[in-house]
Parts: structure tokens; sequence; C-alpha cells
């Protein structure tokens, strides 16, 4: 997850590791995919040689850029969006990890956090075991709010009733918001005044965190508690097919920051209307909310028609250019 934002239009990911000579192919999110597996399975983020199955604290740690350019096949002529963010990214969860031994364990590990909210159970609890959705996000977030960058933390003491109250300022690691951004019209008590979150990866791991749970027996419940994703895929079919439609033509031709508050407003809006489709959806295939949860819209539905409308108007571009860092898109 950590590694899959935007790859650019460029990157390829060529897989010769089963045989075939000439190699397969494969861009954006499956070339993504099929490389951090390759990754993993070489070892990449272990710090163990004896061990190279596993991701831990000491190996993501000393994950050095290079390296995982090299893993990903980056060079000039195969150039990858954001590549020294998605390093940084990984080498901050092992911080976080290493920091947190109280949630992933002395080593590190990342599924530590399986055992942080199934644990209290008792070792005979998996079998039968009930979790929520909000609490797998909930120990996302307050455990790898770290990791993200920090130009958009709460500075909890300007408290001078000045703009920076509650607003952007000291960038303390422990403060930064993540995927959350300034919009002029939210409102909100306290610090959360302006400020409209969208936590996309952290919502996005635990929407794929549903199926490992399940595989060890956690039913997890409440999977309405999740948003939509709002992302190029999903939020650039609503502006293929004109659900939203900008005031200005021209705003799809420049290129946007992910603060701008355009930009704020289209992610906003991609997860207002999302939850307006997925009745309507369900309706039409005659499913019920559990039957078919808003993941499984997302997952075969929007994102899918998604990147089918991108690749038969753009080639496969979404249709808004934004400066990305690989750590939002």
């Amino acid at each position: 997850m950590l590694l899959d934002a935007g790859a650019g239009p460029d990157w390829r990911y060529i897989e010769t590791a089963f045989g075939d000579e000439e190699g397969q192919s494969f861009s954006r999110s499956e070339g993504l995919a099929v490389a951090s597996f390759h990754a993993f399975t070489s070892g990449l983020f272990s710090s163990n040689p004896d061990h190279p199955l596993q991701a831990d604290a000491a190996g993501l740690k000393a994950l050095v850029t290079d390296r995982l350019g090299d893993a990903l096949q980056v060079s000039t002529t195969n150039p990858l969006v954001g590549l020294a963010g998605r390093a940084m990214l990984l080498r901050r969860l092992g911080e976080a990890m290493t920091e947190q031994p109280e949630v992933f364990g002395d080593v590190g590990r990342p599924g530590g956090l399986f055992d942080a909210l199934v644990g209290p159970y008792g070792p005979a609890a998996p079998p039968t075991a009930e979790i929520t959705a909000h609490e797998i996000l909930s120990l996302l977030l307050d455990s790898l709010s770290r990791i993200w960058p920090a130009s958009n933390a709460i500075d909890t003491l300007a408290t001078d009733g000045s703009d920076n109250a509650g607003g952007i300022g000291s960038g303390d690691p422990a403060m930064a918001l993540g995927d959350c951004w300034r919009h002029s019209a939210v409102s909100g008590p306290g610090l959360t005044n302006g400020w409209m979150p969208f936590h996309k990866l952290s919502q996005w791991l635990t929407y794929s965190l549903l199926e490992p749970f399940a595989w060890a027996g956690v039913k997890v419940r409440h999977l309405e508690a999740l948003t939509a994703l709002p992302e190029y895929r999903n939020g650039g079919l609503l502006l293929d097919s004109q659900v939203i439609v900008p005031k200005d033509p021209a705003v799809l031709q420049r290129i946007w920051k992910v603060g701008d508050e355009f930009i704020v407003e289209w992610r906003a809006l991609t997860v207002a209307l999302l939850d307006e489709l997925a009745p309507r959806v369900r309706k039409v295939l005659n499913r019920t909310e559990e039957d078919m949860p808003l993941a499984c819209v997302l997952e075969g539905g929007t994102w899918a028609a998604g990147r089918a409308s991108a690749q038969r108007l753009r080639n496969g571009a979404p249709p808004l250019m934004i400066e990305s860092d690989g750590t939002v898109f």
C-alpha cells in the first residue's frame, strides 16, 4: 500500500522470474504490486538474511532509496514518480515500529497490529474474535501518524486566536495530520476547524487488512464506518462521467498541488457522491449493504470503471494533473 501510489505514465516493471525470457510487462498498480512482491521475496525489507520473507523495523530503516529503485527497475529511461517519497515512508515505518514496541513488538514487525487488536481477547480468541473496521483504522492512525510528512501539522501550542491557532505550525511529527487538508468551507470544533480529513492510504490499508483478518478467523464488522477512497480512479470516474463538472474547464489543463482547495473539494465530493452511488448500485444488482459493502462497490465497480475510463480517454492518465511525492496519490 505504501509503495502503490501513482507510478506515472512512463514506468514499467518487467517480470522474468518465471522462465519467460522476454518477460511480462506491467505498469501502474499491477506493476507496483508485482515489483513489491518480488522485492519482498528477495528480502529487501528484512534485516535478517536467514529470514528474508519478512519486513522488520531494522530492515525498513536501513532501506536506501537506490536499492528500492533497483528493485522497482527505476532508471533514467524508466522513471517512477515519487520514488524518494516511497522510500522515506518505508524508513519512517521502520522508525515508528521501533518507537512502539507495545504495538509492534521488540523486533518491530507490522503484524504486531494484529496482536494489538486481537491479543487482548486471549490466545484462543482468533477463531471467534470480532473487531470493528473503526478499531483497525484508529490503531493505524494512532500508530502510524508519525510516518507522514509533517508539512500540514496542527500546532497545539498556538492559542492566541490567530489563523495559526489549530493550523499549520510546529511540524511536530506526533501532530502530523497525514492526508488532511484545508478548505474554506469546512467548519468544525476546536483544532478541527478548516481541515478536511481523507486518510486515503490509511483507509486503503484498513480495507486491505479485512481479508487477512478473516483468514485468521477474525470477523471485522461495521465496514460502513469507512469512507470511499478519494483518488484518481474513483474521483476520476466522476469527472469523466461528468457527475462532477468543473466550473472552468481550464482547470483540467493545469498542474495542481495536493493541498490546493480545488483538489480538496474534488476529493471531498468524491467521498460524498460515492456514498450516494453505492445504494443505487446495490438496488440495480438486488444486493444488500451486507452482501455488497462499499469496499466491494469500490474495488469491483468505481475503481475498475475509473481506470477503464482513463484508459479509453487518455491512455490511462488521470483527468487531473497533481504533483505527487508518492505519499498521497
